[in-house]
């Protein structure tokens, strides 16, 4: 059996104004999350006032999908690149929503 750990291969953590911040964490995984088929645990955040508004991971068991604006749905990872991609798009929707 392949016994090699979890390898963190981005770790930040940025405020980006009083009271939110981003916070970006991808590990490499020997084998899949369950739910998933990829080699890679993520947790993706934004957090304004304490509160998670946008999250992207990929729970054991639920696979990959997304946290935004009060609600759930899945998500087709296709690369690290695609999933920070997306995950900015949906960080900047949710500031300009904010903002009006």
């Amino acid at each position: 059996m392949y016994n090699r750990k979890a390898r963190l291969i981005l770790g930040e953590r940025e405020e980006l104004s009083p009271g939110s911040l981003v916070e970006l964490n991808i590990w490499e995984l020997p084998i899949p999350v369950p739910g998933s088929r990829h080699l890679y645990k993520y947790r993706l955040a934004y957090v304004v006032s304490s509160e998670c508004v946008l999250r992207y991971d990929n729970e054991r068991g639920k696979g990959d999908h997304r946290h935004f604006a009060g609600r759930e749905t899945p998500y087709e990872f296709t690369s690290l690149k695609q999933l920070l991609a997306d995950f900015r798009s949906d960080l900047e929707i949710w500031k300009k929503w904010r903002s009006i």
